[in-house]
């Protein structure tokens, strides 16, 4: 059985890693990408998009082509994010030994 003691130090040290990884995150930008690249979408780690990059060929699209297109370069921004998101944090749990029959989230 794991010592509480044990499992408190794992617990801070787990929280330190997790701010420190929020942190990093706001500052990480993801880019987003639509029609082969000509939307690209600029997103923070708190989802405020940065830059919008539109191909100059693109403006002589319809109107309703280019908000598509810019759509869906911020879908596959957000999407980027929350898998660099999801692959940060899983690294933090490894070698985290919890007791027999607790499970995260809490």
């Amino acid at each position: 059985m794991t010592d509480l003691n044990e499992l408190m130090k794992q617990a801070k040290l787990m929280q330190e890693q997790m701010q420190k990884a929020q942190r990093e995150a706001i500052n990480t930008v993801i880019v987003g990408e639509s029609g082969a690249g000509l939307v690209r979408v600029h997103m923070n780690g708190r989802h405020d998009v940065k830059k919008v990059e539109l191909d100059d060929g693109l403006l002589s699209e319809d109107k309703d082509v280019i908000e598509d297109l810019v759509a869906a370069a911020i879908n596959d921004a957000v999407k980027k994010l929350e898998e660099y998101n999801r692959d940060s944090l899983a690294g933090m749990t490894n070698g985290f030994k919890l007791p027999e029959g607790f499970k995260l989230p809490f």
